[in-house]
């Protein structure tokens, strides 16, 4: 069986120059490497130059634990936001559910077939509801309840647990709780929400019932990294489903489930394959 070659994938933002795409192909291509593929834009409102770019490592003359060492000159050079992450490094993600879960089979699905390159320490919840699935998968589950009085305390001790496990990613998958600030700001850019796309026409309890009985003729979900903005965070992936006047209220909220679980999905996708980069509160998503 044929190994995959080891790749190197950089993901760089900076001010909008010339010369900043062959630069950086001239620094790979000096030291052996392969591009693989290679995608950049430029925003014309902000100036800015964004960059995703894969390389072989095969016959690279910088082991890939000096890699940043040796881009690091060119990359302050360009003031540069930048990082470099490997295809054999598999971020360790942590799925935080309530009482939903289609979400959440529809990850750990994908994961157990080998689509999603991750690693799963735990799943986290303020409900027992989902402890069965997660032993049908073999991960460990832990519950922390949830209440006004308590929130904080138990933030505190799941971004203990989080840290213990080593956690890169969080997804919320219909994590029916909204994270305090300094829950936020320990994962900026690295908590993935979905969440229909209702608001802010239909707030509050039982949204698909008030969009049944509006007569609405599209529905979606929304997937965006949490920020401490309740549903404000740069978004990562959306669609839409068309309504008829033959569809219910159970369809509606069947075609719902099936939009968010999708959405979410190619959003989970492009953040563990580090196709994301945020621009302000914008996101530019190489495809």
């Amino acid at each position: 069986m044929n190994q995959i070659s080891p790749t190197a994938i950089l993901l760089l933002s900076c001010p909008d120059r010339i010369g900043l795409v062959s630069r950086i192909a001239h620094f790979i291509f000096e030291r052996g490497g392969n591009i693989l593929d290679l995608d950049e834009h430029v925003d014309p409102e902000s100036g800015m130059f964004f960059m995703r770019v894969s390389w072989s490592m095969d016959g690279f003359s910088i082991s890939a634990a000096e890699l940043e060492d040796a881009f690091r000159p060119l990359a302050r050079e360009f003031r540069a936001d930048w990082k470099i992450r490997f295809r054999s490094e598999k971020p360790r993600v942590a799925l935080f559910v309530s009482k939903y879960e289609h979400c959440l089979q529809e990850i750990l699905w994908r994961h157990k077939t080998g689509e999603f390159a991750m690693d799963v320490p735990l799943i986290l919840s303020n409900h027992q509801d989902m402890e069965v699935l997660a032993e049908q998968h073999g991960i460990p589950y832990h519950v922390f309840p949830i209440t006004p009085e308590n929130k904080l305390e138990q933030e505190t001790k799941e971004l203990e647990l989080l840290k213990e496990n080593r956690i890169d990613t969080i997804v919320l998958a219909r994590y029916m709780q909204v994270l305090s600030r300094q829950f936020v700001d320990a994962y900026p850019n690295r908590i993935i929400n979905i969440h229909h796309s209702f608001l802010p026409a239909f707030s509050g309890g039982n949204p698909y019932r008030q969009a049944f009985h509006r007569g609405v003729k599209i529905i979606g979900a929304t997937s965006h990294y949490v920020t401490s903005e309740l549903d404000e965070g740069p978004i990562i992936e959306q669609d839409i489903i068309r309504i008829s006047h033959k569809d219910t209220l159970h369809d509606l909220v069947r075609k719902g489930r099936d939009l968010e679980r999708l959405v979410l999905m190619r959003a989970l996708s492009s953040h563990i394959e580090h196709r994301v980069l945020v621009n302000g509160r914008k996101t530019i998503v190489f495809i």
